[in-house]
């Protein structure tokens, strides 16, 4: 990429004179390549939004102008990401930043508003006549006109103020609203009369003041969105129209108590996902996620209607974003998986090449969810899946898995049996790569049955990849019990018949 030459070369080489051999300058070795594919990929009218922390925000903001050019930054948009933060030796830090970038003049953008404040109607909405309350709005643009626009209208003359006559779009769409006639055919004077005989200007006081059209409340989507992004706790009562909510209530931060909150130790609000999507996207349009974690931007994608693709390394990453499309759209989530093992051969593989990958891959069959503790202090548990069979209220109970992906032995599964019994579990499986031996099975049969309204489950299972990836499950009680994951909040959706991306 350096030798290449170029924006990107020159900058990467100013980073290596500044930052020597460290951290920050991998990462931007890591991110720079990255870049420069996702801008390749990109369509002419596609946008960029990179989410960081202040600890590198300028280093990513130059790289950013070296790879799109400094001419199609947009915005640095402020997000508030916490409610407080101590900070012993300087001021709390709260805010992450997400830098908008365009591919070329070509790409459009899509204003989105936020309601208006109580306050802001109370001061600006002062008025109000049988269509309801309004707002004087200036019928006049700046600069001085010949011709029509800048002839003098009953008693006031635009060119006095240095303006000339400008009625907005509103006011047109209004008036077609009200009369059904088309405003724009007539002279420009005349539009003026045509306004005022339809009670769509405002004269101020006696009717003497400067003319204005009125701009209705009830028409206008509120306050366009600016680039700070910030949820204020405490301002229930203030936002206009809902009393119950705060300003900025879409983009607050995720606490453990959010019902959207899967667990997921960088997992972002849907509503900051969803302010960014349809300000660059419509309905149809494809939605890439290159780092996509929990899938909340894949999520926002599928209830907004648009395709998308997401991408992530790690099959832990992408155990949970399936789970949590199957919990929040059902069967109306219709994706494909590139990338895992579909085969025994793929799963030998992935098991030589990474255990970690290969061992939440084989969770991701049984819908397990892998063990919280750190690597090398499982205690024996490499997953658990959690059901429920005692009806409303009644308690929780679990399966304790193994993976292992060598050589299996009778040991490994009364290794397993002392687990079980240490957890108070009712169910233990060992998935192996390899077929389990003939001493095994005799160690699984003789551990008994656990007995559930369903009838009667082998205490000790042994599934092998092989038979997984031919559709065995675990003889369990039926998985609509199952309370394994979180679930993600059921998503209402608005159907269509477009074509599927894949």
């Amino acid at each position: 990429m350096v030798e290449a030459g170029g924006e990107v070369s020159r900058t990467m080489q100013a980073f290596r004179a500044i930052l020597s051999t460290s951290n920050m300058l991998a990462y931007l070795a890591m991110m720079a390549p990255r870049l420069i594919e996702l801008r390749r990929v990109l369509r002419q009218t596609g946008s960029l939004y990179l989410h960081c922390d202040p600890t590198s925000s300028h280093y990513l903001k130059l790289l950013l102008d070296a790879v799109f050019g400094p001419e199609n930054f947009r915005n640095e948009i402020i997000w508030r990401r916490t409610g407080s933060n101590s900070a012993a030796q300087r001021f709390g830090p709260l805010h992450q930043t997400i830098f908008y970038y365009r591919k070329s003049e070509a790409t459009p953008y899509y204003p989105q508003f936020t309601p208006y404040t109580e306050g802001y109607v109370r001061d600006y909405f002062r008025y109000s006549d049988e269509r309801g309350q309004y707002r004087p709005v200036l019928l006049t643009g700046p600069g001085t006109r010949e011709g029509d626009s800048g002839k003098k209208w009953r008693h006031y003359d635009p060119t006095s103020s240095g303006r000339h006559w400008q009625p907005g779009s509103y006011i047109y769409a209004k008036y077609t609203e009200i009369t059904g006639d088309k405003l724009a055919e007539y002279p420009l004077l005349e539009r003026l009369d045509k306004l005022d005989a339809a009670d769509l200007i405002h004269w101020g006081k006696d009717g003497a003041g400067v003319p204005n059209y009125k701009a209705y409340l009830a028409d206008l989507p509120g306050v366009a969105l600016q680039d700070m992004w910030g949820y204020q706790p405490g301002t229930e009562g203030t936002v206009s129209g809902r009393p119950d909510e705060c300003i900025d209530e879409d983009v607050k931060w995720l606490t453990s108590q959010d019902s959207e909150r899967l667990g997921y130790p960088t997992q972002k609000p849907e509503g900051l996902l969803s302010r960014i999507i349809m300000s660059s996207t419509q309905e149809g349009d494809i939605v890439l996620d290159p780092f996509c974690g929990c899938g909340t931007t894949i999520a926002v994608a599928q209830r907004l209607g648009r395709r998308w693709i997401g991408i992530d390394i790690t099959a832990l990453a992408t155990t949970l974003i399936k789970t949590r499309l199957r919990d929040a759209f059902g069967v109306a989530a219709q994706f494909h998986t590139v990338g895992e093992p579909i085969t025994l051969g793929d799963a030998a593989e992935l098991a030589a090449t990474d255990p970690y990958q290969f061992q939440w891959w084989a969770l991701d069959l049984v819908r397990a969810r892998p063990v919280d503790e750190k690597k090398g202090a499982d205690k024996g548990i490499d997953g658990r899946i959690y059901f429920h069979d005692e009806g409303q209220g009644g308690k929780t109970k679990q399966i304790i898995l193994s993976v292992k992906a060598g050589k299996v032995q009778v040991q490994h599964l009364r290794d397993l049996r002392g687990v079980i019994d240490r957890e108070d579990a009712q169910i233990g499986v060992l998935i192996s790569l390899q077929p389990p031996t003939k001493p095994m099975r005799v160690e699984a049969a003789s551990a008994g049955f656990y007995e559930s309204p369903w009838g009667k489950h082998p205490r000790l299972q042994l599934l092998t990849v092989e038979e997984l990836l031919d559709d065995a499950t675990i003889d369990m009680p039926p998985q609509q019990s199952s309370v394994t994951f979180k679930r993600a909040p059921k998503a209402k959706v608005k159907q269509d018949e477009s074509d599927p991306l894949f």
